[in-house]
Protein backbone atom coordinates (compact mmCIF):
# COMPACT_ATOMS: atom_id res chain seq x y z
CA UNK A 1 0.00 0.00 0.00
CA UNK A 2 1.33 3.06 -0.45
CA UNK A 3 1.56 6.57 2.12
CA UNK A 4 -1.70 8.54 1.97
CA UNK A 5 -1.82 11.32 0.21
CA UNK A 6 -0.39 14.77 1.88
CA UNK A 7 -2.80 17.22 0.60
CA UNK A 8 -6.42 15.18 0.97
CA UNK A 9 -7.27 13.20 3.93
CA UNK A 10 -10.64 10.70 4.86
CA UNK A 11 -12.22 9.71 8.38
CA UNK A 12 -14.76 8.08 9.23
CA UNK A 13 -17.88 9.80 11.18
CA UNK A 14 -18.54 8.10 14.39
CA UNK A 15 -22.17 7.20 13.53
CA UNK A 16 -21.19 4.77 10.89
CA UNK A 17 -20.66 2.17 13.56
CA UNK A 18 -17.77 0.62 15.76
CA UNK A 19 -16.81 -1.27 13.18
CA UNK A 20 -18.15 0.93 10.38
CA UNK A 21 -20.10 -0.95 8.24
CA UNK A 22 -17.76 -0.49 5.43
CA UNK A 23 -13.93 -0.33 4.36
CA UNK A 24 -12.60 2.84 1.81
CA UNK A 25 -10.21 3.16 -0.18
CA UNK A 26 -8.45 6.78 -0.32
CA UNK A 27 -6.92 7.18 -4.29
CA UNK A 28 -5.20 10.05 -5.64
CA UNK A 29 -3.61 10.78 -8.61
CA UNK A 30 -1.13 14.55 -9.30
CA UNK A 31 0.06 15.79 -12.46
CA UNK A 32 -2.37 14.64 -15.03
CA UNK A 33 -1.44 16.55 -17.69
CA UNK A 34 -5.00 16.75 -19.32
CA UNK A 35 -8.39 15.45 -19.42
CA UNK A 36 -9.55 15.37 -22.54
CA UNK A 37 -13.22 14.16 -23.48
CA UNK A 38 -13.01 10.52 -24.54
CA UNK A 39 -13.67 9.68 -28.00
CA UNK A 40 -13.13 5.46 -28.00
CA UNK A 41 -12.52 3.32 -24.99
CA UNK A 42 -8.91 2.78 -24.43
CA UNK A 43 -7.36 -1.24 -24.98
CA UNK A 44 -7.94 -1.55 -21.27
CA UNK A 45 -11.16 -0.57 -21.00
CA UNK A 46 -12.08 -2.47 -24.49
CA UNK A 47 -10.57 -5.62 -22.54
CA UNK A 48 -12.93 -5.52 -19.85
CA UNK A 49 -16.42 -4.92 -21.59
CA UNK A 50 -15.37 -7.48 -23.57
CA UNK A 51 -15.46 -10.39 -20.55
CA UNK A 52 -18.24 -8.64 -19.22
CA UNK A 53 -20.71 -9.12 -22.02
CA UNK A 54 -19.26 -12.20 -22.27
CA UNK A 55 -20.21 -13.17 -18.76
CA UNK A 56 -23.43 -11.23 -18.72
CA UNK A 57 -25.51 -10.59 -15.11
CA UNK A 58 -23.20 -12.76 -13.48
CA UNK A 59 -20.40 -10.69 -14.01
CA UNK A 60 -21.63 -8.90 -10.88
CA UNK A 61 -22.08 -11.88 -8.20
CA UNK A 62 -25.61 -12.15 -6.63
CA UNK A 63 -23.65 -11.59 -3.17
CA UNK A 64 -21.44 -9.50 -3.90
CA UNK A 65 -24.84 -7.32 -5.38
CA UNK A 66 -26.55 -7.87 -2.21
CA UNK A 67 -23.18 -7.16 0.06
CA UNK A 68 -23.23 -3.94 -1.77
CA UNK A 69 -26.76 -3.06 -1.40
CA UNK A 70 -26.29 -3.94 2.31
CA UNK A 71 -24.04 -1.42 2.74
CA UNK A 72 -26.22 1.43 1.82
CA UNK A 73 -29.40 0.19 3.14
CA UNK A 74 -30.18 2.41 6.20
CA UNK A 75 -33.26 4.15 7.58
CA UNK A 76 -35.23 5.99 4.92
CA UNK A 77 -32.91 4.79 1.76
CA UNK A 78 -33.63 2.02 0.06
CA UNK A 79 -30.93 1.13 -2.82
CA UNK A 80 -33.08 0.15 -5.66
CA UNK A 81 -34.41 1.53 -8.84
CA UNK A 82 -32.66 4.71 -9.48
CA UNK A 83 -30.87 4.85 -6.17
CA UNK A 84 -29.26 1.71 -6.95
CA UNK A 85 -25.08 1.83 -6.39
CA UNK A 86 -23.33 3.23 -9.40
CA UNK A 87 -21.83 -0.14 -9.40
CA UNK A 88 -25.24 -1.67 -10.79
CA UNK A 89 -25.70 0.98 -13.16
CA UNK A 90 -22.69 0.74 -14.86
CA UNK A 91 -23.16 -3.42 -15.23
CA UNK A 92 -26.42 -2.75 -17.13
CA UNK A 93 -24.80 0.19 -19.12
CA UNK A 94 -21.58 -2.58 -20.35
CA UNK A 95 -24.57 -4.64 -21.21
CA UNK A 96 -26.59 -2.60 -23.37
CA UNK A 97 -23.63 -1.00 -25.33
CA UNK A 98 -23.92 2.34 -23.96
CA UNK A 99 -20.95 2.44 -21.02
CA UNK A 100 -20.36 5.93 -20.78
CA UNK A 101 -16.81 7.77 -21.87
CA UNK A 102 -16.07 10.70 -20.48
CA UNK A 103 -12.00 11.67 -19.67
CA UNK A 104 -9.19 9.36 -18.25
CA UNK A 105 -9.38 9.67 -14.75
CA UNK A 106 -13.24 8.98 -14.60
CA UNK A 107 -13.33 6.03 -17.06
CA UNK A 108 -10.28 4.73 -14.53
CA UNK A 109 -12.77 5.12 -11.69
CA UNK A 110 -16.06 3.33 -13.96
CA UNK A 111 -13.51 0.78 -14.58
CA UNK A 112 -12.67 -0.36 -11.33
CA UNK A 113 -16.37 0.37 -10.01
CA UNK A 114 -17.18 -2.19 -13.11
CA UNK A 115 -14.47 -4.84 -12.61
CA UNK A 116 -14.85 -5.23 -8.40
CA UNK A 117 -18.60 -4.36 -8.14
CA UNK A 118 -17.29 -1.30 -5.65
CA UNK A 119 -19.51 1.82 -6.14
CA UNK A 120 -16.74 4.80 -6.65
CA UNK A 121 -16.68 8.68 -6.90
CA UNK A 122 -13.79 10.84 -8.40
CA UNK A 123 -13.49 14.32 -7.71
CA UNK A 124 -11.22 17.41 -8.97
CA UNK A 125 -9.02 17.69 -5.78
CA UNK A 126 -9.07 21.42 -6.47
CA UNK A 127 -12.62 21.62 -5.76
CA UNK A 128 -12.71 19.87 -2.62
CA UNK A 129 -9.75 20.62 -0.47
CA UNK A 130 -8.12 18.48 2.03
CA UNK A 131 -10.28 17.18 4.02
CA UNK A 132 -13.00 14.71 3.51
CA UNK A 133 -15.51 12.77 5.88
CA UNK A 134 -17.75 9.79 5.08
CA UNK A 135 -20.93 10.33 7.09
CA UNK A 136 -24.92 9.85 6.19
CA UNK A 137 -26.93 12.75 5.04
CA UNK A 138 -29.71 13.74 7.09
CA UNK A 139 -33.67 15.07 5.78
CA UNK A 140 -33.07 18.06 3.35
CA UNK A 141 -29.50 17.70 2.47
CA UNK A 142 -29.08 17.48 -1.38
CA UNK A 143 -26.86 18.71 -4.02
CA UNK A 144 -27.31 18.67 -7.84
CA UNK A 145 -25.67 15.99 -9.67
CA UNK A 146 -25.97 16.97 -13.43
CA UNK A 147 -25.73 19.78 -15.85
CA UNK A 148 -29.82 20.22 -15.74
CA UNK A 149 -30.04 20.93 -12.67
CA UNK A 150 -31.49 17.49 -11.05
CA UNK A 151 -31.16 16.85 -7.49
CA UNK A 152 -30.59 13.39 -5.38
CA UNK A 153 -32.06 13.58 -1.64
CA UNK A 154 -29.03 12.37 0.24
CA UNK A 155 -31.12 11.84 4.09
CA UNK A 156 -29.59 8.31 5.03
CA UNK A 157 -27.25 8.20 2.53
CA UNK A 158 -23.90 6.98 2.57
CA UNK A 159 -22.08 10.56 1.34
CA UNK A 160 -18.90 12.07 1.21
CA UNK A 161 -18.25 15.87 2.57
CA UNK A 162 -15.55 18.29 2.29
CA UNK A 163 -15.21 21.61 3.80
CA UNK A 164 -17.13 24.18 2.64
CA UNK A 165 -15.33 27.29 3.68
CA UNK A 166 -17.05 28.02 6.47
CA UNK A 167 -15.97 25.57 9.09
CA UNK A 168 -18.86 23.01 8.05
CA UNK A 169 -19.22 20.37 5.74
CA UNK A 170 -20.75 19.99 2.19
CA UNK A 171 -21.87 16.61 0.52
CA UNK A 172 -20.14 15.75 -2.75
CA UNK A 173 -20.57 12.65 -3.70
CA UNK A 174 -22.15 9.15 -2.35
CA UNK A 175 -22.12 5.51 -4.14
CA UNK A 176 -25.34 6.49 -6.05
CA UNK A 177 -24.79 10.12 -7.88
CA UNK A 178 -21.57 12.59 -7.09
CA UNK A 179 -22.00 15.98 -7.09
CA UNK A 180 -21.97 18.60 -10.16
CA UNK A 181 -19.82 21.06 -8.18
CA UNK A 182 -16.91 18.84 -7.45
CA UNK A 183 -17.08 16.47 -11.09
CA UNK A 184 -13.49 15.93 -13.59
CA UNK A 185 -13.65 17.77 -16.20
CA UNK A 186 -10.63 19.13 -18.44
CA UNK A 187 -8.97 21.66 -16.57
CA UNK A 188 -8.37 18.94 -13.71
CA UNK A 189 -4.69 18.32 -13.17
CA UNK A 190 -4.87 16.02 -9.55
CA UNK A 191 -7.73 14.00 -8.73
CA UNK A 192 -9.04 11.98 -5.60
CA UNK A 193 -11.56 8.93 -5.94
CA UNK A 194 -13.27 7.52 -3.07
CA UNK A 195 -14.21 3.10 -3.41
CA UNK A 196 -16.85 2.00 -0.95
CA UNK A 197 -16.88 -1.13 -0.18
CA UNK A 198 -18.44 -3.28 2.19
CA UNK A 199 -16.56 -4.08 6.06
CA UNK A 200 -16.92 -7.76 5.74
CA UNK A 201 -15.62 -7.94 2.40
CA UNK A 202 -12.10 -9.42 2.17
CA UNK A 203 -9.58 -6.59 2.86
CA UNK A 204 -7.68 -7.84 -0.29
CA UNK A 205 -10.12 -7.23 -2.57
CA UNK A 206 -10.33 -3.16 -2.00
CA UNK A 207 -6.41 -3.34 -1.56
CA UNK A 208 -6.02 -5.07 -5.34
CA UNK A 209 -9.30 -2.09 -6.25
CA UNK A 210 -7.25 0.48 -5.60
CA UNK A 211 -4.20 -0.59 -6.69
CA UNK A 212 -5.71 -1.39 -9.84
CA UNK A 213 -6.74 1.91 -9.65
CA UNK A 214 -3.39 4.00 -8.96
CA UNK A 215 -2.11 1.97 -11.68
CA UNK A 216 -4.66 3.25 -14.83
CA UNK A 217 -3.91 6.81 -12.84
CA UNK A 218 -0.06 6.55 -13.85
CA UNK A 219 -0.38 4.57 -16.89
CA UNK A 220 -3.65 5.55 -18.64
CA UNK A 221 -3.61 8.99 -17.54
CA UNK A 222 -0.18 10.32 -17.12
CA UNK A 223 -0.27 10.97 -13.61
CA UNK A 224 3.06 12.18 -11.89
CA UNK A 225 1.83 10.62 -9.12
CA UNK A 226 -0.08 8.98 -7.73
CA UNK A 227 -1.27 6.14 -4.38
CA UNK A 228 -3.96 4.87 -1.98
CA UNK A 229 -4.55 4.15 1.55
CA UNK A 230 -7.23 2.46 3.41
CA UNK A 231 -9.74 3.44 5.67
CA UNK A 232 -10.20 1.80 8.40
CA UNK A 233 -6.32 0.97 8.46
Amino acid sequence: MDKPSTRCSLSLDPSLGNPACLRAALVWGRGIPACHRTEAAPAYLSELLDRVRAAGEAFLPPERKAEVRGMLRYGKYKPAGRAKPSSEYLLAAALEGDFPLVNGPVDANNAVSLEWGYPASVFDAAKIGGELLLRRGAAGDSYVFNPSGQEIELEDLLCVWRRDGTGGWAPCGNPVKDAMATKVFEGAREVVAIVYAPAYDAPSRLESCAARFRELLLAECGAAEAGFSIMPG
